[in-house]
């Protein structure tokens, strides 16, 4: 289990050097890549702020209809998991000033993020 603090986790996402909406991260069960350019997409809310609760947190799967992490795994259109569930199978945790620790799913890797911004629409040189 890979534990972090908040500031540690947002320099992970800086790294990937795109927009905020494209900030990307990786469902632990099912492995898709998604950000919140896609959760908008997908028609989770309209805006960062809408789907920023989301990300994450639940997988983009989720919303769209997809089926649990043993049937959509490897086809990378997410699943239903949600790290609000009983089973803990997440692999990194937050933790604030308090002790207190909150799952998130892992950062994408700069590339990662890209890629999925380019397919999405995002543009970057």
């Amino acid at each position: 289990m890979k534990t972090l603090t908040h500031e540690q986790y947002l320099a992970l996402l800086y790294s990937q050097n795109v927009e905020r909406q494209d900030y990307a991260v990786i469902c632990p069960m099912c492995g898709t890549v998604q950000s919140a350019r896609l959760l908008i997409q997908a028609g989770v809310a309209p805006d960062f702020d809408g789907v920023l609760r989301y990300l994450g947190f639940s997988c983009v799967g989720r919303f769209t209809g997809k089926g649990s992490p043993s049937v959509e795994e490897g086809k990378n259109h997410g699943c239903d998991w949600t790290l609000g569930g009983l089973l803990q199978c997440h692999v990194m945790v937050l933790e604030d000033p308090t002790g207190v620790k909150r799952p998130v799913f892992e950062p994408a890797t700069p590339e990662q993020a890209r890629e999925l911004a380019a397919r999405l629409g995002g543009i970057y040189e």
